[in-house]
This record gives structure tokens, sequence and C-alpha cells, in this order.
């Protein structure tokens, strides 16, 4: 179980490189471990992931784009800041481009 938090100031949560995703920056907001998280990502950019190919992971997933675009090399669709994606343990997405970089809400939780 995450550990309780009460409203506090994001600012003074210190960005980090992201473990196995280079160019990804985060701020872990609250976690229970490496799974069970919620965070801020900002995708530099230019990233491409297309080397890492489709992703897949046992958890689910809640992405909402904060700011920037991007595009999703599969579907062939950039999407914005405001746009939201829910994605149950298994489901194949991405891989990913972004021209400018983007910044994104994660949560991520066991089903």
């Amino acid at each position: 179980m995450k550990q309780e938090r009460e409203f506090f100031d994001v600012e003074g949560v210190p960005w980090r490189a992201a473990e196995g995703a280079p160019g990804v920056r985060e701020r872990v907001l609250s976690a229970a471990d490496e799974v069970v998280l919620t965070r801020i990502a900002r995708w530099e950019p230019g990233l491409d992931t297309s080397a890492a190919g489709v992703i897949r992971h046992e958890y689910a997933e809640e992405v909402y784009l904060l700011e920037g675009e991007l595009t999703d090399l599969t579907l062939g669709e950039t999407f914005t800041a405001g746009h939201y994606a829910c994605r149950p343990p298994g489901m194949p997405h991405g891989p990913y481009r972004t021209a400018g970089g983007c910044t994104m809400l994660e949560i991520r939780h066991r089903v």
C-alpha cells in the first residue's frame, strides 16, 4: 500500500532519472514499491522508444498527458495535453516518439 500523504508541494520532490528508461525523468509522488506508484514523468524532446518495441506490463497503468505531445507509432496517432489512457495488465501499447517532449501523470497499480 502507498504511504499516506496529505497535500504537499510537488515542487519539493526532486526530478531523478527513471530507472531503465533513458531520456525519462520522474518525480515519484507516492509509492509502495517499483510497480505500485504515482509519478510525474517527463520525456525529453526527440525521445523514441522504437528500440524497445511494443510495451506490455503486468500492472495496470493510467496516464494523463499534462503537456507536450506523444505519438504512438503503432497507431499512427499523436496525443496532446488533456489526453488520457487506461491500460489493464498485458495491454499492448507503443512504441512512442515525442518531437518536443512531454510531461505526464502516471498511476500504476496491481489488479
